[in-house]
């Protein structure tokens, strides 16, 4: 029987792993398919305090893991495959074996949200991506003309990052200007490699008989004129889905999938915790994610403490 199991191991997971690891709780992190989350993707992350040049994303996460096991934490590079609050316990299978514990912290973050039109998971990793700072350098976009789609932060990112490898970005926004912060959306801007086109939709990513990506089909939102153009990579940027399908008519949702927690991040299930980004719709910030998993960790620690009496 485990004190603490936390799913998920991006800033929330970390965090909660790093103040149960502290508190002696010796908690069981479990990574899932993307160990340290979306941030890894991510080039430099300029907003986390104690960091005024910026930090690599996947440092930053492996830093943060490196001090969750200094105190303690057992991290298991492993998948939850099924949960169980029967009977008041928490039961769940991991990678097909039982796992049982006193306390449950969910931070299984959020994944990319695709773009749902023909071509894009026939050419999937055939240029058509999710992740810039992943895929941006391999030699299929270098040199060439590649379309971010997308009008927040992380196209914008995924755009700029574009530039030094690509001949010209194009970024496709559904509106006629940026939802990004002001500081991003000027960067983008003022880069002379970054084409924007305003007031349309990718309809279609080409070309499924060539077996990779030589162009887009756009509509404008506005005019409902059609075009082509010839690209040879697709990065979508236009959002996230959370990573809580695990937990349908186990957990309560909101409509949009995130948890819909009972409190900040407590749940109907005592002992059941939630944090980071499959919880918060509205900020999605590294830091707001480290807080959550911070509350999370403390409110586990209470509540193991309420059951010793």
């Amino acid at each position: 029987m485990e004190n603490v199991v936390i799913i998920g191991t991006g800033c929330a997971g970390l965090t909660a792993a790093i103040y149960t690891a502290r508190a002696n709780l010796k908690p069981l992190v479990l990574t899932g398919i993307m160990p340290g989350g979306l941030l890894t993707t991510t080039s430099i992350v300029e907003n986390f305090p104690g960091f005024p040049e910026g930090i690599d994303g996947y440092e930053l996460m492996t830093r943060m893991q490196a001090q969750a096991e200094k105190f303690g934490a057992q991290v298991r590079f492993a998948t939850v495959e099924s949960v169980s609050f029967d009977s008041g316990l928490i039961q769940l299978s991991v990678d097909g074996e039982p796992v049982q514990t006193k306390t449950l912290i969910v931070s299984s973050g959020a994944g990319h949200k695709h773009l749902n039109v023909p071509g894009e998971n026939e050419l999937e990793k055939k240029g058509v991506t999710y992740c810039a700072t992943c895929d941006g350098a391999l030699p299929m976009f270098r040199n060439q003309p590649v379309v971010v789609v997308g009008g927040g932060d992380s196209a914008c990112e995924e755009a700029n990052y574009l530039t030094r490898f690509a001949s010209v970005v194009y970024l496709v926004h559904r509106r006629d200007s940026l939802r990004a912060s002001k500081i991003m959306a000027d960067r983008l801007l003022a880069n002379p490699k970054v084409q924007p086109i305003w007031d349309s939709a990718v309809t279609e990513i080409t070309d499924i008989a060539a077996d990779k990506v030589t162009g887009v089909k756009l509509k404008n939102l506005k005019t409902g004129s059609e075009s082509t153009l010839a690209c040879s990579g697709v990065f979508a940027a236009i959002g996230h889905v959370p990573n809580t399908a695990l937990f349908k008519g186990h957990l309560d949702l909101h409509g949009n999938g995130y948890f819909k927690p009972s409190g900040f991040v407590s749940t109907r299930v005592p002992g059941v915790f939630v944090a980071g980004d499959c919880v918060d719709s509205v900020y999605r910030q590294a830091i707001t994610a480290a807080g959550m998993g911070c509350a999370a960790a403390i409110e586990a620690e209470r509540y193991l403490a309420s059951l010793e009496g």
